[in-house]
């Protein structure tokens, strides 16, 4: 359950505390994606080390492969991936939005081919959660119908309706004692179907808001009107998780406008990109320009990369296609963006968030 803490008194920031089955979650939380129950690069020691609380991982991509009875036989997600912190699993409604996979969908669910072995299955939001609880996850996401962005009213609101009806079905499904159900809200970019569909699941009473159909392809304005309107339809009490965000200035400016979780691969994979962010922006690394550059990525960071190696060096081993340069890479974003979302529950429990987003904000302009 979710318990709020403290606002921050100039905006909507806030801190609270997600009460899970493996511990305490303080929010702000950033969530790395193991979406395979790894994050890329990345071992579950260096994820504490850099401050990581929580993970999520997606069940249907686990359902694939390994599957649910190897996962079982290993004693779950947390023992199988050796990680002893929070795992939300996240549904694999988002797969529907992708050109590369093949399926049906009613109002039961999805039918989809598995490439693996080329038979068809059902996915109903029954089965979603039937596999969440096998996985043991703390927090299990309901099946959500997640539209493309650009989707005309009746096909949003269409898919709107028939994430409610999902999530009517799922509140049928027995939780496991300590797993927490979490909703999606969806609705598009109109407000009118984003209030409904927000007014008809929180009915429900589910234990957190996912906010979805964002960070999809949609102008940065428009995300932040709709996270604007959508943030004050979901409780105090409850927690609020804005799905697939995880830039910078982006996750700051969500904790402003009152959003307590994120997810997102977008550090690990700027990183295996060559992209490095810093206290004064992101940079690079493969640029010549870094090849006799003997300083650390970033001279504030306390991550491993930067107390053992120099831009000169990482630069050198991305030219050379080194895996190390993957790794190192991933553990300093990673660190960075966990070290910016702890500063920024730190300075909602002192007033001064409004400072904190600013200063950090004006080293990437």
């Amino acid at each position: 359950m979710y318990k709020l803490i403290h606002t921050d008194k100039n905006t909507g920031a806030r801190a609270g505390k997600l009460m899970t089955k493996h511990g305490i979650i303080n929010t702000p939380a950033f969530m790395p994606v193991a979406t395979k129950a790894t994050v890329k690069t990345i071992t579950t020691d260096e994820l504490y080390e850099m401050g990581t609380q929580v993970l999520i991982s997606n069940a249907f991509h686990l359902l694939l492969s390994p599957g649910m009875e190897v996962i079982q036989r290993g004693g779950g997600l947390h023992k199988f991936m050796n990680w002893k912190g929070g795992i939300f699993t996240d549904s694999g409604g988002f797969q529907m939005i992708r050109k590369d996979f093949p399926f049906k969908i009613n109002d039961e669910g999805i039918i989809y081919k598995n490439l693996r072995d080329g038979k068809k299955y059902s996915y109903t939001p029954e089965i979603c959660l039937m596999n969440q609880k096998l996985l043991g996850s703390d927090v299990a996401m309901i099946l959500d119908d997640c539209p493309a962005y650009g989707s005309e009213f009746k096909v949003v609101e269409a898919s709107m309706e028939r994430t409610i009806k999902w999530a009517a079905m799922a509140k049928n499904v027995e939780q496991n004692h300590g797993q927490l159900f979490f909703a999606i809200l969806q609705g598009g970019t109109f407000a009118e179907l984003r209030k409904r569909c927000a007014e008809e699941l929180i009915e429900m009473d589910f234990d957190g808001y996912g906010i979805g159909g964002l960070s999809i392809g949609e102008p940065k304005e428009i995300m932040n009107d709709v996270l604007k309107l959508s943030v004050p339809l979901v409780p105090e009490d409850k927690a609020r998780y804005l799905m697939g965000v995880g830039s910078p200035i982006e996750i700051l400016n969500a904790i402003e406008s009152g959003i307590d979780i994120f997810d997102s691969a977008f550090p690990t994979r700027n990183a295996r990109h060559q992209t490095l962010m810093t206290s004064k922006g992101s940079i690079d690394i493969a640029r010549n320009k870094f090849a006799m550059d003997f300083s650390p990525i970033d001279e504030n960071c306390g991550c491993y990369m930067c107390k053992n190696y120099t831009r000169a060096y990482l630069h050198h081993l991305f030219k050379e296609s080194e895996l190390l340069a993957l790794r190192l890479a991933s553990i300093h974003n990673l660190h960075f963006i966990q070290s910016l979302v702890i500063g920024a529950r730190e300075a909602i429990l002192e007033d001064s968030f409004s400072e904190y987003r600013k200063n950090v904000i004006a080293g990437f302009v």
